[in-house]
């Protein structure tokens, strides 16, 4: 279903099953070649306690093949020490744009992520195992009043631009099922 070396957006609301989405494609195309394994690189930081179980809930959906790396800033090169035999799945971009824009390193750690994913696409040869982005669709809405919320919409909405347009399938997660965009 999923091919080696490809790269997935899956985007949608809060609570839309985007992360489940990503989880069982990741899970079957482990299943399907038997071999590597699977990478989750998680973004969330847990700031209060609704946060930590947030992510306390997300771990207790993943079984012992998932080997899990927090990564709340240095994306890209996490992905980059990943394992060429894993499928990762990174969960989830907007949390790592907000980590990002709170320590003011949103501009090169984004331009890093993209460099990475053209790195990547331009050397399939190494590259054995797909990866997966889940991220928040957050601008449907209306448009935020505070200056800082409308700057975060705004470097989503871009950044989901240019990774769909350099990911090889874009799904919309709607009320649990998968809508292919691309």
């Amino acid at each position: 279903m999923y091919s080696n070396s490809e790269v997935h957006l899956i985007l949608g609301g809060a609570r839309s099953g985007k992360s489940r989405l990503a989880q069982q494609r990741a899970e079957h195309w482990l299943q399907n070649n038997n071999a590597g394994g699977l990478a989750y690189l998680a973004t969330a930081t847990a700031g209060d306690e609704e946060m930590f179980s947030r992510i306390t809930r997300h771990q207790g959906d993943r079984d012992q093949r998932w080997q899990t790396i927090e990564v709340p800033i240095a994306l890209a090169k996490a992905l980059d020490a990943a394992p060429h035999s894993h499928c990762v799945l990174v969960d989830c971009l907007t949390l790592w744009l907000s980590n990002c824009i709170h320590q003011g390193v949103w501009e090169r750690e984004r331009d890093a992520l993209l460099q990475c994913i053209d790195l990547r696409r331009n050397d399939l040869k190494n590259s054995v195992s797909p990866w997966f982005f889940v991220s928040n669709e957050v601008g449907s809405g209306v448009v935020p009043l505070g200056q800082l919320s409308r700057e975060f919409v705004d470097a989503a909405g871009w950044l989901h631009q240019v990774l769909a347009e350099r990911a090889d399938s874009v799904t919309l997660a709607i009320a649990g099922l998968p809508l292919t965009v691309k």
